[in-house]
């Protein structure tokens, strides 16, 4: 060693130290994930995501043979020289802090070899596979050394084109595997999730990227690349909705059925159901609701007159992180009034794009436009939250006064006709206040689930204060869709004719939907979610059903603190 040279220092590897406690083993298949995209590892392990797509359907058919376990497999100092095969054999290892489910184990002369499945055909790449794929052998191998196997190399069978990849277990692979198991473990303790792949070809084939939005969260950080159209696979299920006084919802095979005093009147899909509506006295069989739980279809409980009491779920999302978050930000005053500003000035900015679009006066109403413009950039001077409740009441006396101009009246005089002249409820006295608080009902039951579903706490929420019963966040949430959503159902539902004044019942003061108008009203309102729109931040087309989705997830973001703002949702 000469004097210009610096001293030689040796590395030791420093082994994991041995589990205890609760400590999760890493799975091999999230050490491939990592190895893909450190992002998708972090959505699947640490928050708990999960969605499933056209290929990984396809990859459980594939693995359908080797899924099924063998009886046995003999120890590593009971191997003798014959051929053996082992399936869906699950080995771990407290030292290395690894567990593994092995696809196949072949046996011969003494060494095994592991096969691990992969669907679709060999890639014509230089080491015979992609590095995730290597990656995730490599570890099945040693967990099986850890269990004392003799075992240098794994096989992947690519079950399309049917042909088989040798992997040699050597250095350069073992090192890989140990960067990609100790990069995991540093992102699951550091509670910080990846930032996304930057215009990445992987991001499109990827079942969580309608989760991830990785496009969306980089377009918001920097505008320079437009996100993507969201490739994601069409759901055709939808809401089933039951009425029927006394009426009964029991599972059938795969069937919901519906009956009335023992006569079934209705059966349904249960692949072509989202969520199940129960409105007033509806029963629930056990069986059938336990395994709605199992499936993630909720069930919304109402009154019979559309106020909506809670739903049921199962045992809800794992992103115990998320709700951490949102719990954090909601003691803390300043972020609270962060996001109710924001929230109230997206509403009234949609009110005056509703009153714009739906004006039927021939008289332009640009003074009360001007009006509503200064109530919401009013709404970023508020101090407090009581003074931005005044900013909002404002907003809706204007709002609401001029409400019934934009309602169809008959050109006979002497036929019924919907009035409105101001907002009331709990309970509402006219036709127009008992379908808007019927159409807020419905929306606060769709964000609700929403909500739920992506692993927020629909009762904590930032700008309605938290109340028994009183779903918080979801009532923040949706207040821009209230004038676009809601609002927009009752005129149109008003103005098409497709609710009539005949189709209410008067009783103690209160008003509200027969049953036939109900369910015209009901289809009005998830006609309208099911509308396609242009996303006016993002410029793809979507839906209201899945937009919906997109901002409880981008909310999420924020709160964990991803994005500096939440992208509220408001109309051109």
């Amino acid at each position: 060693m000469t004097d210009n040279q610096p001293p030689i220092q040796l590395e030791l590897p420093m082994p994991f130290p041995e589990l205890s406690g609760d400590m999760p083993l890493l799975p091999a298949r999230m050490i491939n994930e990592y190895q893909y995209c450190p992002r998708l590892a972090y959505l699947e392990w640490v928050q708990g995501e999960w969605e499933a797509s056209a290929d990984t359907v396809e990859g459980d058919h594939a693995h359908r043979r080797v899924d099924q376990p063998s009886k046995s497999f003999p120890e590593a100092d009971e191997l003798e020289q014959e051929k053996l095969h082992g399936r869906s054999i699950t080995l771990s290892s407290n030292r290395l802090g690894l567990i593994a489910k092995l696809d196949l184990i072949e046996a011969e002369e003494g060494e095994v070899t592991p096969v691990d499945y992969k669907r679709g055909k060999r890639p014509h790449v230089a080491r015979g596979a992609y590095d995730p794929e290597r990656v995730q052998l490599c570890v099945q191998g040693l967990v099986l050394q850890e269990h004392g196997y003799v075992c240098e190399e794994g096989v992947l069978y690519f079950v399309q084109s049917r042909e088989r990849v040798r992997v040699a277990f050597d250095d350069e692979l073992r090192q890989l595997t140990f960067n990609a198991i100790d990069g995991l473990r540093l992102i699951a303790s550091g509670g910080h999730i990846p930032p996304p792949l930057q215009d990445s070809p992987k991001c499109p084939a990827c079942s969580l990227v309608g989760i991830c939005l990785p496009d969306e969260v980089n377009y918001l950080h920097n505008a320079a690349i437009e996100p993507r159209p969201m490739a994601v696979m069409r759901d055709e299920a939808m809401p089933v909705y039951v009425q029927a006084y006394k009426a009964k919802i029991a599972k059938k095979a795969e069937e919901l059925e519906i009956s009335i005093d023992d006569e079934t009147v209705q059966t349904v899909r249960l692949l072509d159901t989202s969520q199940i509506v129960v409105m007033g006295n509806v029963y629930i069989t056990t069986p059938c609701l336990q395994d709605l739980m199992k499936r993630d279809i909720p069930v919304s409980w109402h009154s019979f007159g559309g106020w909506f009491f809670g739903h049921t779920v199962g045992t809800g999302h794992k992103n115990v992180e998320l709700r951490t978050a949102q719990y954090r930000a909601s003691f803390d005053d300043k972020i609270c009034l962060a996001i109710a500003r924001n929230l109230v000035r997206a509403k009234i900015q949609n009110c005056r794009t509703l009153l714009r679009r739906n004006w039927r006066l021939d008289d332009k109403p640009d003074e009360l436009l001007d009006q509503l413009k200064a109530l919401a950039d009013k709404t970023q001077r508020a101090k407090d939250l009581q003074q931005l409740l005044g900013v909002e009441g404002s907003a809706a006396a204007l709002y609401f006064g001029a409400f019934d101009r934009l309602i169809k009246k008959p050109d006979d005089s002497r036929q019924m006709s919907f009035d409105f002249t101001t907002r009331n409820r709990r309970p509402p006295t006219d036709p127009v206040n008992a379908l808007l608080s019927f159409a807020y009902s419905l929306l606060v039951r769709t964000w609700t689930v929403n909500l739920t579903a992506v692993g927020l706490d629909a009762y904590r929420g930032f700008y309605h204060q938290p109340r028994y019963g009183r779903p918080a966040l979801a009532l923040d949430i949706m207040e821009p869709f209230r004038p676009i959503i809601a609002d927009s159902v009752v005129l149109q539902a008003i103005n098409n004719g497709e609710v009539r004044p005949s189709d209410f019942i008067s009783a103690a003061g209160s008003v509200a939907l027969n049953d036939a108008g109900r369910k015209r009203f009901i289809a009005a309102f998830e006609r309208r979610l099911s509308q396609e729109i242009t996303h006016p931040l993002f410029g793809y087309k979507v839906n209201y059903r899945r937009l919906f989705e997109i901002q409880a997830r981008l909310f999420g973001r924020y709160l964990l603190g991803e994005l500096s703002e939440y992208p509220n949702f408001t109309t051109r």
